[in-house]
């Protein structure tokens, strides 16, 4: 006898259930309308804040004329000692501002001869004494004994000149101390001791080289006025930084004799060069480049 299927009325609906179920849910889906696009956040501008940046170390300040003194005796006296600094100088590297007094006696009357124009600064009277010239003439070092055996012969093709007159008095001012009239006439000078060479690397640009020409400026009288001359004499500013020699040091000395003061040079890179007043009035300046 065959055997009856109980569920297939019962599969049927529940079959029919399913597909109207699936139906329903095609025809919500396709009734659902698509939500409404959204506008982006406008970002609520935040009040400005001031922000103090921190504070910058202060830079090393330059050596002044006393800086360049007293490193020029202690070269010395090593020199003199046979000594041989070792380790990294501490000079190289670092700027400078030196002032230098002259003029302190009063404006020549007479020019100095060329010879005599080495490195030095004068104030010489003009015609009538209507001006002063203030000159600087900047000596040619290279092939001095103490360039000659450095080892910059090969790097440096110019080396120009300046010395730092009076040596013993390290202030920036004129000295105290006056010609005595009982001596009967001028008096030669101290040989000079202390100077700052400005080398210029071979093939670098010539425009800050002297070439024998001088640094010149003209005080003049106003109107009718008589020209006279300044009590305190008149400053030479020389600006830059401490480049060294070959072998790292700063300064160099030479001395032909064990009872003769060495004669040291610094070498320089030399950016400024500026004639003023004794109280700092700036007259004329020249500047590298």
């Amino acid at each position: 006898m065959p055997r009856l299927n109980v569920f297939p009325l019962h599969r049927r609906k529940l079959g029919a259930v399913v597909v109207m179920a699936a139906t329903g849910l095609f025809l919500a889906q396709c009734d659902r309308k698509e939500p409404a696009p959204v506008a982006p956040a406008v970002p609520v501008p935040e009040a400005p804040v001031t922000v103090t940046p921190p504070a910058l170390p202060s830079g090393t300040p330059p050596l002044t004329r006393t800086d360049i003194l007293a490193a020029a005796a202690r070269a010395a006296s090593a020199y003199a000692a046979g000594e041989t600094p070792s380790g990294k100088d501490p000079l190289v590297g670092r700027p400078f501002a030196v002032r230098m007094a002259f003029g302190c006696g009063g404006p020549l009357t007479v020019p100095p001869t060329p010879a005599a124009i080495d490195g030095l600064p004068r104030a010489i009277w003009g015609q009538d004494h209507r001006s002063i010239q203030l000159s600087l003439t900047p000596g040619d070092w290279l092939d001095s004994a103490l360039i000659a055996g450095s080892g910059a012969e090969a790097t440096w093709e110019t080396v120009e000149g300046f010395w730092a007159p009076r040596p013993w008095l390290a202030v920036d001012g004129c000295p105290a101390v006056r010609r005595d009239p009982l001596q009967g006439g001028s008096t030669a000078p101290s040989p000079q001791t202390v100077g700052l060479a400005a080398v210029f690397a071979t093939g670098s640009s010539r425009l800050a080289q002297r070439n024998g020409r001088a640094y010149r400026y003209t005080v003049r009288a106003e109107g009718d006025q008589p020209l006279t001359a300044p009590e305190g004499g008149y400053r030479l500013v020389l600006e830059g930084r401490v480049v060294g020699f070959p072998g790292g040091r700063a300064i160099r000395c030479r001395a032909s004799g064990p009872d003769l003061r060495p004669v040291c040079i610094a070498a320089v890179q030399l950016d400024r060069v500026a004639f003023e007043s004794a109280d700092g009035e700036a007259l004329g300046e020249w500047r590298k480049g």
